[in-house]
């Protein structure tokens, strides 16, 4: 079948448009390109890996629809990566190298070097902020994730991956000016250059950098003096291909106390979110920061920490520390009594409940009419394994023992047995209300909060 590749697209984003806002539409749809399309397969280009990652996760379902909406056949759809010669023509260059600093500019402002992109450990929750922030990374000011905005609750990343930006910029290109600093210290600069007769001077500094990071932009909330000088900044920067990257603790639409127009700025660019790490995650940062500490710690322990603090990965982090500090005072070993007594610490007693294993056997035996041999038992059947993978759920959730004791206790399974249990049930759940439902009813039947 003879196929104009251009007309043909053109009718896929004449439809992808109408669906989605113009920003969306400009960043992801406006250089892709059909390369080729024939009665069974039309290939995309695309300027980057990260890019053909977003659309395949995002937009695919939108792509097939256009597909079939335009010609009214399948398409198996491939992508190739060029770089689009388009983009980078009309991106103005970088600061030539042997442009003078300006005085009084520092240009590894606060940066961390610990912070790097290679100890910030992956999963499903941040894969894509790794990645945008990788990408700005490697071509700072030439993709279109400018500005790049990551935001999440707090003690999830946000900062590890904005410093680790900054200091693969300055590895790699040593003479490029770089720039990070908290919100709070851009405001605190901002009014001490008012209080000396330097705002003019203030402006330049930020002005003539290569690449600006500023990290918690919330707390520009309220401060509209300040709000006014960073807009002014921001613009320039942008209009001179600088890369801008920006943290925030909420979506930027959600930002209240920021002027419209410096809200619809950090719109205009890349916003991806970080979401709380599963609890493979979870255990591969306590285990890489034990491993970076120098730390030998039961792998029971590392799990038993993951499976209690959920909330966020600096408290995960310093219940590892609290318990390294007491094992060191009190010249003991690391053992999970000791974890259980730093977590209760933490987190109070009531955080953790008399519940035993048996006590999860024995409510869901009742409730799912499957008795508690056959729970830890061989049986595959589908109300058998049901009932199992949600004893292995709620011991998890409610007993604080390691997924290897529970692994154990419930038929001598292991752990990624319970891992793989706990991830179905949350999975089930997430789709199915009456299941949910009856999942809650059951935790707090057997945790006694009714």
């Amino acid at each position: 079948m003879d196929i104009n590749k251009d007309e043909f697209w053109g009718k896929c984003l004449d439809y992808i448009q109408t669906r989605i806002p113009e920003q969306a539409f400009q960043t992801w749809f406006e250089d892709v390109k059909a390369s080729s399309v024939n009665g069974e397969e039309i290939t995309l280009l695309v300027p980057n890996q990260f890019h053909y990652e977003w659309l395949e996760s995002k937009y695919r379902h939108l792509i097939d629809g256009a597909i079939k909406e335009s010609g009214s056949f399948p398409l198996v759809v491939s992508y190739s990566v060029v770089i689009s010669k388009k983009s980078t023509r009309e991106i103005p260059k970088l600061i030539s190298k042997d442009k003078p600093m300006p005085k009084g500019f520092h240009r590894q402002s606060q940066l961390n070097n610990r912070y790097i992109f290679d100890n910030f450990i992956e999963g499903k929750g941040n894969q894509f902020a790794k990645a945008a922030s990788f990408s700005v990374s490697e071509t700072p000011g030439q993709t279109p994730f400018n500005p790049l905005l990551i935001y999440s609750s707090p003690g999830m990343g946000k900062t590890h991956l904005l410093q680790a930006i900054g200091n693969f910029v300055l590895k790699n290109s040593p003479s490029m000016r770089v720039v990070y600093l908290t919100s709070d210290k851009f405001t605190l600069e901002f009014i001490t250059s008012i209080q000396q007769n330097k705002s003019v001077e203030f402006a330049n500094n930020y002005r003539n950098v290569d690449m600006l990071l500023i990290d918690d932009v919330q707390f520009l909330e309220g401060k509209v003096g300040t709000q006014d000088q960073f807009f002014h900044i921001f613009n320039g920067l942008y209009q001179e291909g600088k890369q801008i990257v920006l943290t925030t603790d909420r979506p930027p639409g959600e930002l209240k106390g920021l002027k419209d127009r410096l809200i619809s700025r950090f719109q205009s660019g890349l916003i991806v979110d970080i979401q709380s790490p599963d609890l493979e995650t979870r255990i591969a940062i306590l285990m890489k920061k034990a491993e970076d500490d120098g730390l030998e710690i039961p792998y029971e322990v590392v799990e038993f920490i993951a499976s209690s603090i959920k909330s966020d990965i600096r408290t995960m982090e310093g219940a590892l520390v609290r318990l390294l500090a007491l094992s060191s005072l009190k010249n003991v070993d690391i053992t999970m009594e000791l974890a259980k007594k730093v977590l209760e610490d933490m987190l109070g007693k009531a955080a953790f409940t008399n519940v035993t294993i048996d006590h999860v056997l024995k409510s869901v035996s009742r409730e799912m009419k499957v008795s508690e041999r056959q729970i830890s038992g061989k049986g595959r059947t589908m109300e058998v394994a049901l009932a199992r993978q949600i004893s292995m759920y709620l011991s998890r959730e409610l007993t604080g023992s390691s997924l290897i004791n529970i692994g154990r206790h419930i038929g001598r399974r292991d752990h990624s047995t319970v891992i793989h249990a706990c991830r179905t049930v949350e999975k089930k759940m997430a789709k199915d209300k009456e299941f949910r439902s009856r999942v809650d009813n059951l935790k707090s039947d057997i945790s006694g909060v009714h």
